[in-house]
């Protein structure tokens, strides 16, 4: 397919600046009439569009038709798919351990094996942009929305870990998306609910928030995302980074030199929508230097948005050359990206050429790989020559080496484990969604059942977070039994606000004086709020699989390799 800029209509090229969310599962309904009747850019996927891989593979396809059908030009399709706690598709893949569990296992290699087979798996459901990695330096234990999905606390190593995380998706020829732009780790406000302000100085944003987006730049990757957060050393008025021309255009594009795609956070969520309004914030965006605007769940606003930047641009509020300017970015990466092959000017018949090979430290040669990962690595933009196998015995070796290296012994100063064979209870408090970025969790997997899989005699008890408070009577009455000789509680963010019941709960089982082992099930800063715990592991995310490494360091099975990441006082 060869196709100019100067020979797009303006429809097609607005469209192609929109990335758009939808419910349901398979290519109909509302999303096949947003697509039929608009030229959108791309599409992102959460859990309400999955099955399971067979079916996102099957959509993916569906999707790409509507929009060739319509001879439009191929989509991005896009996915949050972070790994650990943050994950859309869960089930039929090797799902990888999250960021900071990743960083607590302590290898750069590691987290690029853990990015090029998810990025493997997730090219074989036609998937080609991840909303990944997340390059936050999450520096403050307050932050509700960020947390473990971070590399940790120090900008050198979420750098680090970053960069090989990008090299390892795009090596397997999807896009990586470095995220929030430009940081969004020292916040005590979800951006999903309200807007944050981070208000440190210039001098500390350039040291600490800025420079593993540096080293993005620097590995080469395809997109940004901006985060919905007002920094006041960056820009004079009270606009999120999203709606800052002073930021997007002037910091990311002029002082750090970025050329890649500029994409937008949700425009839905409140920080935006409340303060500025979904449609207005588009054009606000677009205005700033962003290059695609996503707008993740409500078909009306995307149409809206669609007809606010067509308006903007015929009113002469934003060029046409503007548009242009993303228009040719977009296309670039597409192609780059094996999406489509395009010859592109405005004024001249100058065709832009693409390299496939990766900028920076990291390539297909320089950083080990499993065998069944690196075969089709070179030709990471080609379709797969043979069937692939998602979820394969090597693929899931690898998830699970990290996580065991993972999880992580702060304290054991009464030296309760290895867990003695003795009849334990065991309280799971279950995964509880906190933000939207979380969207589904709890399997219904226990800590009980994990530790029972190795051979301990348990009393296996779950509640949900929300209702720890309604069923501490009945926890405590279970700890009392003269038969349960020590006990084990798996905590999902106590140290947060609602987190209380769950730390009071604690201090009552502590008074029973018999042994008691703490396992943080998402956030290690729980230990914060429960100073007087003698035995205390991060495992950084409910998930069975670190449920499982978790069981088996707790009985001396596996040693506790893992290094805390962040700073517990």
């Amino acid at each position: 397919m060869k196709q100019r800029i100067g020979q797009m209509s303006l429809r097609d090229k607005v469209g192609q600046m929109l990335l758009c969310g939808f419910h349901g599962t398979e290519p109909e309904g509302e999303i096949e009439k947003l697509l039929g009747d608009y030229p959108i850019g791309g599409i992102v996927y959460f859990a309400r569009n999955v099955v399971s891989p067979e079916q996102v593979e099957r959509l993916s396809g569906g999707l790409q038709n509507i929009a060739q059908a319509r001879g439009n030009v191929p989509l991005w399709i896009a996915i949050d798919q972070e790994g650990g706690m943050v994950a859309r598709i869960t089930e039929g893949i090797a799902l990888m351990p999250g960021q900071m569990a990743i960083a607590a296992a302590g290898s750069v290699q590691d987290a690029y094996e853990a990015a090029h087979i998810s990025g493997m798996e997730l090219r074989s459901m036609g998937i080609n942009m991840n909303f990944a990695p997340v390059l936050d330096v999450n520096n403050n234990a307050n932050n509700p929305v960020i947390g473990v999905r971070s590399f940790g606390e120090s900008a050198e190593k979420v750098a680090d870990f970053g960069a090989a995380s990008i090299a390892g998706f795009q090596n397997a020829g999807i896009a990586a998306t470095a995220k929030h732009f430009p940081g969004h780790g020292d916040t005590d406000t979800d951006s999903h609910l309200d807007l944050p302000v981070i208000t440190h100085d210039r001098t500390r944003v350039n040291q600490v928030e800025l420079a593993p987006f540096r080293a993005a730049i620097a590995e080469g990757v395809d997109a940004m995302m901006s985060a919905h957060i007002y920094f006041p050393a960056l820009e004079p008025e009270r606009l999120p980074v999203t709606l800052s021309h002073s930021v997007l255009t002037g910091l990311l594009r002029k002082e750090l030199g970025y050329e890649g795609m500029i994409l937008t956070d949700c425009m839905e969520m409140k920080a935006i929508a409340t303060h500025y309004g979904t449609v207005d914030a588009a054009v606000m965006a677009v205005e700033a230097g962003a290059d695609m605007v996503l707008i993740s769940h409500t078909a009306q606003l995307q149409v809206e948005a669609f007809e606010a930047l067509m308006n903007a641009v015929k009113s002469g509020r934003i060029s046409e050359r503007r548009i242009d300017e993303s228009v040719r970015r977009l296309l670039t990466y597409k192609m780059k990206r094996g999406l489509m092959n395009v010859e592109m000017g405005l004024e001249s018949d100058t065709a832009v050429e693409i390299s496939v090979s990766m900028s920076g430290k990291f390539g297909v040669d320089d950083v080990h790989a499993t065998p069944a990962v690196v075969h089709d690595s070179m030709n990471a933009n080609q379709p797969f020559a043979e069937p692939f196998q998602r979820n394969s015995p090597l693929h899931q070796e690898v998830a699970q080496r990290i996580s065991e290296k993972s999880i992580t012994l702060i304290r054991d100063a009464q030296h309760m484990l290895p867990l003695k064979q003795e009849r334990t209870l065991v309280i799971t408090v279950a995964a509880e969604v906190t933000s939207i970025a979380d969207e589904q969790l709890d399997g219904g997997v226990t800590l009980g059942a994990a530790l029972s899989a190795q051979g301990l005699e348990v009393v296996d008890m779950r509640v949900a977070a929300d209702e720890v408070a309604l069923s501490s009577a009945r926890l405590l009455q279970a700890a009392e039994a003269v038969d349960i000789e020590q006990i084990v509680v798996g905590t999902y963010n106590a140290g947060s606000p609602s987190g209380d019941p769950q730390c009071r709960l604690i201090g009552w089982l502590l008074q029973l004086g018999k042994p008691l082992a703490v396992i943080a099930l998402r956030s290690p800063y729980d230990l914060q709020k429960l100073p007087d715990v003698h035995t205390y592991i991060a495992a950084y995310e409910s998930r069975p699989l670190a449920m499982s490494s978790a069981a088996k360091a707790m009985m001396g099975q596996i040693l506790f390799k893992g290094q805390l990441p962040v700073t517990i006082e």
